[in-house]
């Protein structure tokens, strides 16, 4: 019975085509290892986004210094436009300083500026500024000083004519000089207080002298009238100090860079008042200072043209040089694939 029926289960297996698989040992899900995890392909056009800013990473300098470079070239035209403007102003003839240049002095200084204006007046020294200390090479030897600012009174020259106080920069003196200066002003400012004591004691003395007869007054003796002081000076502005430069002190009598309206205050003048450089080469050879400026150090400029040419041939150099480097790295990688 049993033979019978496993011919019949094997007959039909045959006839249906099947064919039984070999068993397969059971093991746990635990000690089985995970498929690894298929890599997310990139997004389309990441690798050339990638490549183009890396390439502009490496062009921006040459990009900037050559940027510099042109600019340097926009700068050196403004500096040769300016340089002529002021020849050409220094070149004119001095204007008198009467009530008509004042006041147009006043009411646009940009109008007059690096014009040469001639004043004759009398200066109020007790009252002059001290900016420094400002070095000056003279013989090969460097010394140290001051440039000395001084406010000049115009005298009248018509009868009801308004002529307005103006600041001259007199020029550069050395040290001893400032010393000396101050020293004078002390000594003579002593003198007026004796002076002005001995008048007060002599009004209070004994009481015969309110009864005595007053002398006759004799006739007073005209002192010489000095003469007045003549100037020709180019209108200035004020300076641009650099980060480097302390801040004035007035309070305590400092003054490392011209500020005209602050200077003004301290002289007790209008902060709008006019302020020029003496170029004036009449110098007594007994009385050497102050030592005026001369009219080409008025043109001369910190950077002038062609120290901008220096610069600019400088930056397109050093432009030429790293575009080459980043050419030759980009070069690197292309052969490298």
């Amino acid at each position: 019975m049993a033979a019978s029926l496993s011919k019949t289960l094997g007959r039909r297996l045959r006839g249906s085509g099947h064919r039984l698989l070999p068993s397969r040992p059971c093991t746990s899900h635990a000690s089985q290892p995970p498929p690894p995890l298929a890599a997310a392909p990139p997004p389309p056009g990441a690798g050339k986004d990638a490549s183009a800013w890396s390439k502009l990473f490496l062009f921006a300098p040459g990009a900037i210094t050559f940027g510099l470079g042109t600019w340097q070239l926009f700068r050196r035209q403004e500096k040769i436009e300016m340089l002529d403007y002021r020849t050409r102003r220094l070149e004119m003839e001095p204007v008198a300083w009467n009530e008509t240049v004042s006041a147009a002095a006043l009411r646009d200084p940009a109008e007059l500026e690096f014009r040469k204006v001639m004043c004759e007046g009398d200066f109020d020294e007790e009252k002059s500024v001290f900016i420094g200390p400002r070095s000056r090479s003279i013989s090969g030897v460097t010394e140290n000083g001051y440039y000395v600012i001084t406010p000049l009174k115009p005298r009248l020259t018509e009868p009801g004519s308004l002529q307005l106080p103006i600041l001259v920069n007199r020029g550069w003196v050395p040290r001893g000089w400032r010393e000396k200066n101050m020293q004078d002003h002390q000594d003579f400012g002593e003198t007026l207080d004796v002076k002005e004591a001995d008048k007060k004691a002599d009004e209070k003395g004994t009481w015969w002298k309110f009864w005595s007869k007053k002398p006759e007054s004799s006739p007073e003796i005209e002192k010489p009238v000095k003469p007045p002081v003549r100037v020709i000076g180019v209108i200035r502005g004020s300076e641009n100090p650099s980060i480097f430069v302390p801040a004035n002190e007035p309070r305590n009598g400092q003054w490392f860079y011209v500020d005209v309206p602050m200077i003004a205050r301290a002289c007790g003048l209008p902060e709008n008042t006019v302020y020029i450089e003496d170029v004036n080469e009449d110098i007594s050879a007994t009385n050497p200072y102050p030592l005026p400026k001369d009219v080409n150090a008025l043109i001369h400029h910190s950077v002038m043209p062609d120290d901008h040419l220096k610069y600019t041939v400088t930056w397109y150099t050093l432009s030429a040089a790293v575009t080459y480097m980043a050419s030759k790295r980009i070069n690197a990688k292309k052969m490298r694939r």
